[in-house]
This record gives structure tokens, sequence and C-alpha cells, in this order.
């Protein structure tokens, strides 16, 4: 009931601040924040066009391929020029701009789905008719509709009232992998952009001032020597012994890591057959904790325990860090300026069928049927959370900040299939049309209102002094590990895994 009170008395104040229109002290451009309100409306049209193509599309990280010509195309129909395409060694991945000069505002889409969460538009859980096993089950449909239609909508106010500044769309594919903007990081593409923005859709209203986790994303592969398990097992050295090994040390190790760090694995390898000692076996880990430093010191850990497995079981140890992520850095100018433009918009009114079809998917989850959020949450206080996204390399080269919107009810989480329900319906089209509202305006600020941006970049670069951008990427890694070979550009997955097996006996490299 605090809570409510709180938002409640806050309301009359954000009003009151942010009641005045943006307004550019420079060029004395005016506008009022109803044009902008219905600039998007405009364009929402073309917001729920996308993102159920992008739903029916469902295509998986790196293997976006249709959904992102669709998008490049809809940028070039408005006018926007693709600046680079495939870009960062990411074939799915582009940037596309209008306008030029000072400021630059950045626009961040994603589009990728998520494997084995395909599911009907329906309050149950049923196989899509068409065959597509994949869903959009983080709403990422949503988040390149919303972010599309709020870009299409600052463009429209850009040239309807001669607004100078560039506005930059970024295509950053396979955020549920190897995101495409740690890539991007890494080719020093964020480096002139003044502030970024971006969202995601979830079961709130909610300004993202938070802190996500940074994290490591490994590859442990041992090698053995293969053996008949009948007739002469003393003869060979088991692999999956040393996965054992190594596992059972890794979740000793959970008792001494910071209450922060987040372990979680599957096995991707455990040999052929029963009665053949496994020659090969392999893991896939992710590591996760509050900062890249404890990230990085977890993950030396992780190594010396592949080490060790391998002394344990006489096989051979490869482990390598081949992707990662910086933690959410946030801002506070923009965190504020954004709650204010999240009070106006307000939230999404459903009807009575959406109301029901919220209460149906709880029901069938097993939560309690209270349909959607009734409130919008008050600004946070920068609380870390577990999750992590590759927003978070974008945000310590440039100030950035998002927002959340309520795409699928109260106590349904991303990553389930009636995520992907919900994600392919009209409650998912008003979170992304109120998301795009939210960011419209926000950008519109950074594009007039200097003293604002002046506090923005303030903020920013006393949260940044002393740092220096390490990219979380191997330098022997040129493009995502997971692309498939055909889609390479820097030879196959084989050779990249021998390059390893190469530096490991040089270097002793664990």
């Amino acid at each position: 009931m605090k809570k409510v009170q709180f938002t409640i008395c806050l309301i009359p104040l954000v009003m009151c601040i942010f009641i005045l229109p943006a307004f550019g002290a420079e060029t004395g451009t005016v506008v009022p924040p109803e044009d902008v309100l219905n600039t998007v409306e405009k364009v929402s049209p073309k917001i729920e066009e996308v993102a159920m193509r992008l739903w029916n599309l469902s295509e998986l990280s790196l293997l976006e391929v249709e959904s992102s010509t669709y998008l490049k195309d809809e940028l070039k129909k408005a006018g926007f020029k693709m600046t680079s395409e495939g870009t960062s060694g990411v074939p799915t991945a582009f940037i596309a701009e209008f306008g030029s000069g000072k400021p630059v505002l950045g626009i961040m889409l994603e589009y990728d789905a998520l494997p084995e969460l395909g599911n009907e538009a329906v309050p149950h859980k049923e196989s899509r008719k068409d065959g597509v096993t994949a869903g959009h089950g983080c709403g990422h449909n949503l988040i390149g509709a919303g972010a599309l239609g709020a870009a299409l909508a600052i463009q429209d106010l850009m040239k309807d009232k001669e607004i100078a500044g560039t506005l930059r769309v970024y295509g950053g594919a396979a955020e549920e992998t190897e995101g495409a903007k740690v890539y991007m990081a890494r080719d020093g593409l964020f480096g002139d952009v003044d502030a970024m923005l971006h969202w995601h859709p979830l079961n709130v209203a909610s300004v993202m001032n938070v802190r996500t986790s940074a994290q490591s994303q490994m590859y442990i592969e041992f090698t053995g020597k293969t053996a008949h398990a009948g007739f002469n097992p003393w003869a060979g050295r088991s692999a999956l012994d040393a996965v054992e090994v190594f596992l059972n040390g890794v979740n000793l190790m959970r008792e001494h890591v910071r209450p922060t760090a987040r372990i979680h694995y599957i096995i991707k390898n455990g040999g052929v057959a029963p009665n053949v000692v496994p020659e090969k076996a392999s893991v896939i880990l992710t590591y996760r904790d509050e900062s890249r430093y404890f990230v990085e010191d977890g993950v030396a850990w992780l190594k010396e325990i592949a080490n060790g497995a391998a002394m344990a079981t006489q096989t051979k140890a490869l482990a390598v860090d081949y992707y990662g992520m910086y933690d959410l850095l946030p801002n506070t100018p923009m965190a504020k300026r954004m709650q204010g433009h999240l009070e106006r918009v307000g939230l999404p009114q459903y009807t009575d069928d959406e109301i029901a079809f919220a209460k149906s998917l709880q029901e069938a989850a097993g939560v309690e049927p209270g349909g959607m959020t009734s409130q919008i949450q008050p600004l946070s206080g920068e609380p870390a959370v577990g999750g992590s996204t590759d927003v978070g390399d974008v945000s310590w080269l440039t100030p950035t900040m998002g927002v959340l919107m309520p795409a699928e009810p109260e106590g349904i989480g991303v990553h389930t299939w009636m995520a992907t329900a919900s994600h392919g319906t009209s409650i998912g089209v008003k979170s992304a049309v109120s998301a795009a509202k939210v960011l419209a305006l926000t950008g519109i600020d950074i594009l007039l209102d200097s003293p604002f941006l002046e506090e923005v970049k303030k903020d920013f670069e006393k949260r940044t002094a002393g740092f220096e951008y390490k990219s979380p990427i191997n330098p022997r890694i040129k493009e995502p590990v997971g692309l498939p070979d055909e889609m390479r550009s820097h030879g196959s997955v084989l050779d990249l895994k021998e390059s390893f097996y190469k530096q490991a006996d040089e270097d002793e490299y664990f």
C-alpha cells in the first residue's frame, strides 16, 4: 500500500516538472509532448505490423536473416540510410542513420527468438500450427517493433520541426546468445553516440534504473582416449569422467562464491555410447556476477578446476571464455527524465477480452489470476538483478537508459511459453506502442534540451572516471562462435577450436 501511495504522490511533482515541452535552447525549437505522443500514435499501425511479422518469423539468434532484412527494408523505405550491414562480423546486425551532425541519438532494436518456446497466441500450451518451434518468449519481436516505432516517430518530428542531429538505429542481433552489441562495442561503434535508448517487455511498468549482471560464457572440452568399456576399459581415459570431476568441482565452488554470483551449465556432449569410453565430452557454462572484475576472477577459478579435472583423469582440457558482457550502468538524469515520461504515458488500457486472456495465462501457470499490472513502479535505487544483457557494454561507452513495459500478466516470467503467447497478442502490441512513446519523448529531449544532455554526460563521466573499456571477447574470436560454418567469414568453428588447442599447448592455457 505504501508503494501505491508514494507513486500517486509523485505524479503531481513529475507533471509539474515535465509539463513543459521539449525546448532547444540554441535553435528555439519547441515540441509539445502531445505532438510526440500523437506522432507515435500515427505510426502505431506500423508497430503492430512489425511486432506480428517478427513474432511469426521467430528466428533464432544469429539466424534472424528474414527478420533483419525486413527491419532494414522498413528503415530504408522510411528514408534511413543503411551505413553498415553484417556489422562487426554478425551477419544479421546492422546500423542505419537519419540526419547529420550532433547530437547523436541511438536507439537499439532486438529481434531474435528462443528455442523450443514456440506457442500459438492462446492461453494454453499449444504448438504452432505452422511448425515453427522457436518463440519470442523474451518479447524481442516487441523490442524491435517498439524501438522502430520510436525511431520512425522521432524521424517524423525531426523532419517536421527541422530538428538538427543524427538518429542512429542499431540492429542488435542475437541478444540471447552472442549479442552483436558486444562485437559493435569492441569495434568502437558507440564512441560518438551522445545517448542511447532501449526498452524491454516484462510484467511491470518501470524505468530500467538497475544493475544487471556481468557474465562470461565458457566452452570446456576434455579429450581422453577411447576403449571398449567392457573388454579393456583400462586402455581408455574417459572425457566424461573429466566432465563429472569438473562439474563436481564447480558445485563445490558454489559454497565459496559471492552471493551475487550465478553459475549454470549444460553438458553439451557426454559421449556416443555407454560401451565406448568417451574420447570427447564438453560443457557450456555461464558465470555471472555484479561486475567484470568478479566475473573474470570466477572464470580464472573455473579454468583451474578444468585443469585439475584433466590431471585427475589423465585427459586434456580446453577451457575458453569465448563471449561475455558487462553489467548495466545506470544514468540518474536519464532515469529521472524517463520516469516522468513513463508517468505521463501511463499504463496501456486493456479490454475485457485482454484481461480475460491474461487471467487464463495466469491460471495455466498456477499463479494468482489478477490480470495485468495496475501501477507504475516508482524510480528504483539501482538494485542489482540476476539477468544479463549486451546493452551493458553499450552503457559503459555512452549514457544509456531503458524502460520496461507490461507485455505479459503479473506473475508470468519471460522465457516461457506463456510469455510467447502473450507477446503475440494485442497485449504485447500495446506494450510496444507505450514503450515507443516513452522512448520518443526521451529522445526528443536528448535532441533539443541541451542542459539536460549536459547533465546526462556529467553523470556518465563521473561514473566512468578512470575506466577503460576492455572487450570481454577473446581477441582470437573475430565473429560469433555460434554462427553456422556457411555464414562464417573467418574459417570453420573447428578451425577456431584447433587454434585454441594450439594456444593451450604453447601457453598452458586452460
